[in-house]
């Protein structure tokens, strides 16, 4: 098991310094590392899309509180968690675990979240669009609806993004020996997309879909390689299964997934989460998914390609220069 997975903390590795005198130096160091790695709350805009996100995990009486803060931002900020509490028919308690599973310390930080988007709201600012397609929809209304839909995908995807877990999974991609990416189905073609990106500026990656080929991979994995894992549901077994390989064998392993809470999760050192986009009978989770895990993986390459310039612009313009005679009209 990882030590990402354990306890850090000794006896006596406690808040204070010894009998309650000043902190030490490496308690002060310790809490400011921490300070800096810790996420900050999810600004007001990520609060109706961390709502998407995460409701299908809650239980029932979070799921009303959740509802209750998403569909009346002002009315919600106005109370307190006893009112609120009595709003939804729930608890004080519930009300402060789902403040805190939505990303906020407390139900203080939530209201003062609400506030904001509220004022956003009222700004005009919060479009009030549907994207449902009827079946008898003209096709200007279904390109209308789905590009509506699709730009609300990603702003929800880019509000939730942890940009902590991002910059982590980047830098472990950076310094990679090997990377392995797994994914099946819509899922297997971003895994694709990203493998083939990563090739172009000069790192070893391999994107598989075959879930024996995956696994026999993962097996090779060791310490200062990477795996990850895309899976839209978070328990996509044939994805979840090699994850788990690579990360017994000591792999970093990074999840992309729209169910942080899913069982993809425990084999993750960082996990990416996208946005969970409603869906219908004519839009269905393989075309919402996609459209947020490819914003990650662009998110992924980009960073990637910043950290690693030196040797990623010069790899990029030979693979541009080994293919320009394909994109040139043929002369007879």
């Amino acid at each position: 098991m990882k030590e990402s997975f354990t306890d850090a903390r000794g006896p006596g590795n406690g808040t204070g310094g010894g009998t309650g005198g000043a902190p030490t130096a490496t308690t002060a160091a310790t809490a400011a590392t921490t300070a800096a790695t810790t996420p900050a709350p999810p600004a007001p805009a990520a609060l109706a899309a961390k709502v998407r996100t995460l409701a299908p995990s809650m239980t029932r009486s979070m799921q009303r509180v959740a509802e209750a803060v998403a569909g009346d931002p002002a009315g919600c900020a106005a109370l307190t968690v006893t009112g609120l509490a009595e709003l939804t028919g729930t608890s004080e308690a519930t009300v402060v675990r789902t403040a805190r599973l939505l990303g906020y310390p407390g139900y203080r930080d939530l209201r003062l979240a609400l506030a904001g988007l509220a004022a956003q709201q009222q700004s005009g600012r919060a479009p009030s669009v549907t994207a449902d397609i009827a079946v008898d929809d003209p096709v200007a209304d279904v390109v209308a609806k789905l590009a509506y839909d699709e730009q609300q995908t990603l702003a929800d995807t880019a509000a939730g993004l942890d940009t902590v877990q991002l910059g982590a999974a980047v830098a472990a991609l950076a310094s990679a020996r090997r990377i392995d990416i797994y994914g099946v189905g819509a899922s297997g073609l971003v895994a694709q997309d990203l493998g083939q990106k990563l090739l172009r500026i000069g790192l070893i990656a391999h994107a598989h879909s075959d879930p024996h080929l995956a696994v026999t991979n993962a097996v090779q994995l060791r310490s200062g390689d990477v795996a990850i894992a895309i899976t839209h549901s978070g328990s996509t077994g044939d994805v979840i299964e090699p994850l788990r390989v690579a990360f017994d064998h000591g792999a970093t392993t990074v999840a992309i997934t729209g169910r942080p809470d899913g069982p993809v999760a425990q084999y993750a050192d960082h996990v990416l989460t996208t946005s969970t986009a409603r869906e219908s009978e004519l839009r269905p989770a393989a075309m919402s998914s996609r459209t947020s895990q490819l914003l990650v993986v662009d998110c992924l390459f980009t960073c990637v390609t910043q950290r690693t310039y030196e040797t990623a612009a010069p790899a990029l313009a030979a693979s541009y220069e080994a293919l320009a005679h394909r994109h040139s009209p043929r002369t007879r």
